[in-house]
């Protein structure tokens, strides 16, 4: 009896340390969140005290209706709607080919190109971005969107392969098989066969790309000089004059810019972590 009451007693107290340090573990990881969250209701006052307050003494919407009366970051998200949005279909359909041709067809010197596929999205992208701005600038696509969904393309789509590889990787071959007993070409295989059942790795893909082009700003910093195609990460930083910063409009920008995301990711949690764990476990 003593034996049990003490075991039962153990497992209850590593019950609690386990709970206590997810606790810790959420606060440590959403405490910024939420601080920036509170700088956005708050008053500009309040902001700028020392020390600075926990919770909010008094809540206001005056950064919100700065943010949403000024016409700059209302076309800032719809440019990074458009580059963000084109850039994943591109590295979908790109990058959902060359997935297929890695994982399902023969062909030599497939892990050398698979390899060199990883090390481009190692590659640190400040170090292009001088030749890319002299190339870009002959071409004439400075300041335009092509000259930020091209590096974008580049950097995301190693992403894109890699993910779509893993998931290829565990659908059956039979699959295909059949299709070209039925008189189906390898791209039609492709294309009505192995792409509707990847919709899970697919769609996890396409979160993940999108993602990372609406949270990228290096080259859009460099390359987009005028409102008409400055995506939001580039126009957030501009709620400023030469004398203050507008904390708080920052702050609620990078609130409403970032809520899009995190619901998107909520509701398709269950596709995105199937997508993400194809190919962890074979059957």
């Amino acid at each position: 009896m003593a034996a049990a009451t003490s075991s039962g007693s153990g497992n209850l107290w590593r019950s609690v340390a386990f709970y206590a340090f997810i606790a810790f573990f959420l606060l440590v990881a959403l405490f910024p969140l939420l601080w920036v969250f509170k700088m956005s209701i708050i008053t500009r006052a309040e902001i700028f005290a020392s020390p600075p307050t926990i919770l909010p003494n008094t809540l206001t919407g005056t950064s919100y209706e700065t943010i949403f009366s000024d016409a700059r970051f209302q076309r800032a998200i719809l440019n990074s709607v458009i580059v963000a949005g084109v850039t994943t279909v591109i590295c979908l359909f790109l990058g959902s080919i060359a997935a297929y041709a890695i994982a399902r067809l023969r062909f030599r010197f497939k892990s050398p190109f698979l390899t060199l596929i990883l090390a481009i999205a190692f590659f640190p992208p400040v170090a292009i971005i001088a030749p890319l701005f002299v190339q870009f600038s002959q071409a004439g696509i400075i300041n335009t969107y092509a000259s930020l969904i091209i590096p974008d393309v580049v950097f995301a789509l190693p992403l894109t392969v890699w993910l779509l590889v893993a998931f290829f990787k565990e659908l059956p071959f039979d699959l295909e098989e059949a299709a070209k007993v039925d008189g189906a070409t390898t791209l039609q295989a492709f294309w009505k066969v192995i792409v509707p059942l990847s919709a899970p790795g697919v769609f996890t893909t396409a979160i993940l790309t999108f993602i990372f082009a609406w949270n990228e700003f290096l080259f859009a910093n460099t390359f987009a000089f005028d409102i008409s195609v400055q995506p939001v990460t580039v126009v957030i930083p501009q709620f400023a004059t030469i004398y203050t910063v507008d904390y708080g409009a920052q702050a609620a920008a990078a609130v409403v810019v970032t809520i899009p995301l995190v619901i998107l990711v909520l509701i398709f949690q269950r596709r995105i972590v199937s997508g993400l764990t194809a190919g962890a476990v074979k059957g």
